[in-house]
This record gives structure tokens, C-alpha cells and sequence, in this order.
């Protein structure tokens, strides 16, 4: 049996750590690995275009462009694009916002490394 290509990940979050951490699950995962990294939502589009990911986890809060906006342009570029929301609590109609323009699910900070591996394997592997 072959062996299938490794789903692509896209990471957006301003800060590095949560990037840092995101990325350790990832790279845990036989099924799939981190394309690439952006720390705003400018980046995240253009990083999109140009990487065509599997998945991205997006932060709602960032410098410039935001997570929702973000959203909304890269649903946009692809309706069928698969986006996980990982962002703090008590941003909860940000939340309902994000999913109302295309986001498929939400992982709450600080989050713990399996929840970040549950929910993108359910994307990933269905």
C-alpha cells in the first residue's frame, strides 16, 4: 500500500507560543503537517492561496487583519475550506461569528494538546 500524502495544516495565531504548541500536536499526527505558519489574518489569506491547506486553526484576535475577516475571505477563495476557530474564552458571539461565515469548529485557550489533536483528526481522517 502506498503511503497517502500527509494533509497540509495551516497555522494562524499572533502569538508564537500558541503557534509553537499547535505545531508540536501536529507534528505528532501521522496523518498530517504543518504548512505553513502566519501570525495575522493578511498572511493567513495570502499563505492559503498559495498553500491550499487541508485545515487551518485561526485565531480571532490578531494585529491588522482579523480572524473573522479572515474567514470570510478565505471561504471566499474556497467555500469548502475547513477552519478551526482556537481562540479565547468569553468571545463567544466572535465565536457564533466565525461560524456563521464559515468556520467549522472552535477549540477555547488555553486549550489542552488533545483537544487540538481530537478535533483535527476529525476533520482530517473523515
Amino acid at each position: 500500500m502506498s503511503k497517502s500524502r500527509k494533509k497540509k495544516v495551516l497555522i494562524v495565531d499572533d502569538a508564537q507560543f500558541v503557534r509553537n504548541r499547535i505545531r508540536k500536536v501536529i507534528e505528532k499526527m501521522d496523518f498530517a503537517e504543518v504548512a505553513g505558519e502566519a501570525s495575522n489574518g493578511d498572511d493567513a489569506i495570502s499563505l492559503y492561496k498559495e498553500l491550499k491547506p487541508d485545515l487551518v486553526t485561526m485565531d480571532l484576535v490578531m494585529p491588522n487583519t482579523d480572524g473573522i475577516k479572515a474567514i470570510e475571505e478565505i471561504i471566499k477563495i474556497d467555500k469548502n475550506a475547513k477552519i478551526i476557530v482556537v481562540s479565547a474564552m468569553g468571545q463567544t458571539l466572535s465565536i457564533l461569528e466565525a461560524k456563521e461565515k464559515g468556520a467549522k469548529d472552535y477549540i477555547r485557550k488555553p486549550f489542552r494538546e488533545e483537544d487540538i489533536y481530537r478535533t483535527i483528526e476529525r476533520f482530517l481522517k473523515a
